[in-house]
């Protein structure tokens, strides 16, 4: 049987596994690495071409003096992408033209290609690392029970010390447990280093961390290049190398770098960076919780703080936070406390990063229950109710289901005995559902959190919010796109679509009051994360 990946639009991809198809990818390379060679240009090894590492070749790629290999290792989930980039194609689905445009360019120019062949190591100059590292969570609502999955990564960096340049400079721009970089990669590196001539022995390897803050959205590329970075190497050579080469493809004229004395700081930065921000979440979680049982509006609240400029980026919760980054890096800090820097009282030392994750991992539940309360003041069950999801993004205006909260609406509705149908304008296909048993990983999929989930591999995505409101007993607002604030969802014609009074819940003040007192003049039961008003509008109506 032949191993092949499969692109988005269905079309298989033999993996190069005879030797005759690794030659043949090996031509390709040496075509390319001839080619910039001859044109004296650096050449720069981006490992990893996925959310982080197909935007960052790109942005490399721009720069003349670079030339850029994607590197994917040969994967049934994954080797799909070298072609598509070699043909031009982004493999990323994006609402950021830019993207698609670099990567077209790039290719058109000769300046970016893609492999699956490892020989792209031994000829770079410099080698990016954007290998995933995962954090596995053993029970919904309790990071502590878990693990850092680390075991990509440390093969990435034993298959780059055993092929690269001993002069070429590491740069891992992968989130990872802080001391990663110097207590795990390092050492790879110079294990494989002794195990090498002699000229290697006597190296020692440059290596480098500077993590990215990529955003998915329109603005996906500028989060790359016109962004601030930290940058800190494991030796001063490193560092310059570092900080050189950054500085020749980001715009750190208007986004200086921020350099710190090692790497131990640089990761630590990041992983604070992002459990301040689910903490921050996370504590709105219980006064979200206070607005809808003292019938205050929290959106009105948000609102009347934000005008102090101190507190300008106080967010509603909604759902749940999601996106690959914050839900796991508090748990990589804490997970390095005990497995890397050797400390034994994590426990007792973290309390708040802990109890925000598990907060933020279980908000969506809540979203459920208050459907529940509303089906039943309509006289209604959950069991065999028709509901519909209106978002499955992590946040508006992208396609990036990862760790949703709306996932978790979905699970928790299914296993309730709900019908769960999802619209989405920028979803085409939920995998996270059609390949539950193994999307993102096989081990870390949360369909092994709930009952009865096996129907939802047939989950489809409507992308247009007037058609799937049709003949449904349920609306979740789910999140905030801006399709659903231009009148798709105005409550008259949404109660004639679905052809009686619905249980509308919002998660995200997506409703205005005129909308809320219009869906229950028309017999429509009205729920709201965070907006107890809500009980207020309703005593009005029925005066």
């Amino acid at each position: 049987m032949v191993d092949v990946s499969v692109d988005p639009l269905g079309k298989e991809h033999r993996l190069p596994e005879s030797d005759a198809q690794k030659e043949q990818e090996r031509l390709l390379l040496e075509a390319f690495v001839a080619k910039a060679m001859n044109e004296e240009k650096t050449l720069v090894v981006v490992m990893g071409v996925g959310f982080v590492g197909a935007a960052m070749a790109a942005v490399v790629a721009e720069n003349p003096r670079y030339a850029v290999i994607g590197y994917q290792r040969p994967s049934t989930r994954s080797y799909w992408k070298v072609p598509w980039i070699r043909e031009g194609r982004c493999p990323v689905e994006s609402e950021d033209p830019d993207l698609a445009r670099l990567i077209s360019i790039g290719v058109a120019e000769g300046r970016l290609t893609a492999t699956a062949h490892p020989w792209a190591i031994e000829m770079a100059d410099i080698i990016v690392v954007d290998v995933q590292c995962d954090y596995r969570k053993n029970e919904l609502g309790d990071c502590r029970d878990g693990e850092a999955n680390l075991a990509p990564f440390e093969n990435a960096m034993r298959l780059v010390g055993r092929r690269m340049a001993r002069d070429a400079l590491v740069l891992v721009e992968t989130t990872v447990p802080p001391g990663t970089t110097e207590y795990v990669a390092w050492p790879i590196l110079k294990k494989e280093f002794e195990k090498r001539p002699l000229a290697w022995q006597k190296t020692t390897p440059l290596l480098a961390h500077s993590y990215e803050r990529v955003m998915p959205g329109r603005d996906y590329v500028a989060s790359i290049r016109d962004y601030w970075r930290v940058v800190a190497g494991c030796t001063t050579e490193a560092t310059a190398q570092t900080v050189s080469f950054l500085t020749s493809v980001l715009n750190t004229a208007k986004f200086p770098l921020t350099v710190l004395d090692r790497p131990l700081e640089s990761e630590t930065a990041k992983v604070i960076e992002n459990s301040f921000r689910a903490v921050t979440l996370a504590f709105m979680d219980e006064w979200s919780t206070f607005c809808e049982r003292a019938e205050v509006d929290m959106v009105k609240v948000i609102d009347a703080i934000r005008a102090r400029p101190t507190h300008a980026n106080l967010l509603f919760p909604g759902p749940g936070i999601g996106g690959y980054c914050l839900p796991k890096d508090g748990p990589l800090g804490m997970w390095a406390y005990k497995h890397l820097l050797g400390f034994e009282d994590g426990d007792r030392l973290f309390k708040i990063t802990p109890a925000a994750i598990d907060i933020n991992d279980r908000r969506g539940l809540h979203a459920a229950e208050l459907v529940r309360d509303a089906l039943r003041s309509l006289g209604r069950y959950v069991a065999s109710s028709k509901v519909l999801v209106a978002g499955a993004s992590y946040r508006q205006d992208v396609g990036d289901t990862r760790w949703s909260g709306s996932e978790l609406i979905v699970r928790k509705l299914t296993e309730m005995g709900a019908e769960v149908t999802v619209t989405d304008p920028y979803v085409r296909e939920w995998h996270e559902f059609t390949e539950q048993s193994s999307y993102p990983v096989n081990w870390m999929h949360r369909a092994r959190f709930f009952r009865n989930q096996k129907a939802l591999r047939e989950l489809e995505v409507e992308p247009d919010v007037e058609v799937a409101v049709r003949d449904i007993d349920a609306l979740v607002l789910a999140v905030p796109h801006r399709d659903y604030f231009t009148g798709k969802l105005e409550p008259g014609a949404t109660v004639r679509r679905a052809q009686r009074p619905i249980a509308v819940v919002d998660c995200f003040g997506i409703l205005d009051d005129t909308d809320i007192e219009s869906f229950m003049e028309l017999g429509c039961e009205v729920r709201c994360m965070g907006r107890g008003h809500v009980e207020r509008l309703r005593r009005s109506i029925n005066k």
